[in-house]
């Protein structure tokens, strides 16, 4: 989803102008709307569906990062000794 300089960054003035047509921009392309204040970039507007897939990858992420983490740390245990924990209703530390 690559920004269009000319479709996506628009001064706040135009925005106030606008907001109807950009709103419609944003559903229809999935792209964010750069605002600017004063020429330079000040807030992103983004569609919501689109946030929240966009804040799911960044979970995930985070997720795999702290994993990598823990490998690093050597914080790790056998997958067998921790399917016996599971099955045997141990509490599973983090």
């Amino acid at each position: 989803m690559a920004i269009s300089v000319v479709d996506d960054i628009k001064s706040l003035s135009e925005f106030k102008r606008k907001s109807r047509e950009v709103f419609q921009q944003l559903h229809r392309t999935g792209r964010p709307v750069i605002l600017t204040v004063n020429g330079r970039p000040d807030v992103v507007l983004l569609d919501v569906a689109v946030f929240e897939r966009k804040l799911k990858a960044l979970n995930l992420a985070e997720l795999v990062a702290q994993g990598e983490a823990d490998i690093k740390a050597r914080r790790v245990r056998s997958a067998r000794a921790f399917l016996k924990a599971l099955k045997h209703g141990k509490k599973i530390s983090s």
